[in-house]
């Protein structure tokens, strides 16, 4: 059974949890229902990461996968026409 999908600015903030003096990752993951392994993965991906950058990161993100799709639709645009253009010589 998968676990509970949690967003980049809620496990940025697990992970400035741990820093915060006086508390344990081993705490913070217990709080949070999460493992250590998943605590570290996230320590390793997000690191030092602010709040905001991880903002600019997802609409970064986003607007790659939106220009590979346009890309995309324009090489299979161009495949179509160089087949109908075969197809009539």
């Amino acid at each position: 059974m998968k676990g509970q999908r949690y967003t980049t600015e809620q496990k940025i903030r697990m992970l400035r949890e741990a820093e915060q003096v006086g508390r344990t990752i081993v705490s913070v993951c217990q709080e949070h229902g999460i493992s250590e392994q998943t605590f570290h993965r996230w320590k390793r991906k997000f690191g030092m990461m602010e709040l905001d950058q991880a903002k600019q990161l997802r609409e970064l993100q986003k607007e790659n996968a939106r220009l590979k799709r346009m890309l995309a639709d324009e090489m299979l645009g161009k495949e179509l026409l160089k087949e109908a253009l075969e197809k009539k010589l």
